[in-house]
């Protein structure tokens, strides 16, 4: 899977972020999932390679505006665009209403289904390559976090069970490898029980905003990437004596660190850091925090970087 930044400011954007969204992006394809969108998602979209059209799922972590104010756009720009499939909105439950009257008041009429589901009902959601679980975190309103784990990464033929089963080589072989069901001897002989993985399938958190990273110690056991909010440092925090429901760059590290997370995503900075390290507070502040407590790959997520995981588990930024 590959990550792509669509906004990493929180609460309001700068001149070099946006508010939040991230793009989940499989490693099959184009095909790709948005968690949160905040107000300009879809103009940032327009700097990527990633087509509305390929979106199979949208996920809001809660009813904040800055993770949410940009839906109504992104989906009506989604239906002028042609776009004829179903799409899969999970978001919380109070948001339903609001986005059906925000459509409903500006005549905007969809040529595809929409499928709003409740965030705090949603237990596991699936398709064929991803599937998504929550997690409740600790914000000034409920708020999630969204475990995406791959399908059946990557498959491959299981020859010595299609030789076990008698199943000719040839075509019937190049369909189950291109994820086709076929019949043979007047049975369907289905993908499921002849692809196999060939690597680990990955798992990648990404948090909506919260307080106590502790919270996710238990769905963070074996995950390959976590993406969470460092909306402040320590030295901030310790002076306001205010965190508004946000965590700071030290408390999550050190929850990554020790709970093992090779790599760990920090986004949702306060607009006060600057990315002129010349001038303070700046964004190397909470570079320099983190990596204090942390000795894992490290990453500062900047808007429209996407980041690559290669085969040694390493996420690393992808070329322009």
């Amino acid at each position: 899977m590959d990550l792509q930044f669509l906004g990493t400011s929180a609460g309001v954007p700068t001149k070099a972020r946006n508010v939040t969204g991230t793009a989940v992006i499989e490693a099959t394809g184009s095909h790709w999932y948005l968690v949160d969108c905040g107000e300009a998602t879809q103009h940032q979209l327009l700097h990527t390679s990633l087509s509305i059209r390929d979106l199979r799922g949208v996920f809001i972590t809660h009813v904040h505006g800055d993770h949410c104010f940009g839906l109504p756009g992104l989906l009506a720009s989604a239906g002028m665009s042609g776009r004829t499939q179903p799409l899969d909105l999970i978001l919380p439950a109070a948001l339903h209403d609001w986005l059906r009257l925000g459509l409903a008041v500006s005549q905007t009429y969809l040529q595809f289904e929409l499928r709003l589901l409740a965030l705090e009902e949603l237990g596991t959601w699936r398709n064929d390559n991803i599937q998504v679980s929550t997690v409740p975190l600790s914000h000034r309103v409920p708020s999630h976090g969204f475990v995406f784990s791959e399908i059946n990464p990557e498959p491959r033929l299981d020859i010595a069970r299609l030789e076990a089963d008698g199943i000719p080589r040839g075509p019937l072989w190049g369909e189950l490898a291109h994820g086709n069901p076929v019949q043979h001897e007047g049975r369907v002989l289905n993908t499921s029980d002849y692809l196999r993985p060939s690597r680990p399938p990955r798992r990648i958190i990404v948090c909506g905003d919260n307080d106590t990273p502790q919270l996710l110690a238990e769905v963070a056991q074996d995950v390959d990437v976590l993406v969470h909010e460092a909306t402040f440092t320590q030295p901030i925090v310790e002076r306001t004596q205010v965190t508004f429901g946000h965590s700071t760059a030290a408390a999550v590290a050190q929850f990554a660190e020790a709970a093992g997370i090779a790599n760990l995503v920090l986004t949702h900075f306060s607009a006060r850091y600057q990315p002129d390290p010349r001038r303070s507070p700046s964004i190397e502040d909470v570079r320099a925090e983190a990596m204090a407590h942390y000795s894992g790959n490290l990453i500062l997520a900047r808007d429209l970087q996407r980041y690559h995981m290669g085969r040694n588990g390493r996420l690393m930024p992808s070329p322009p």
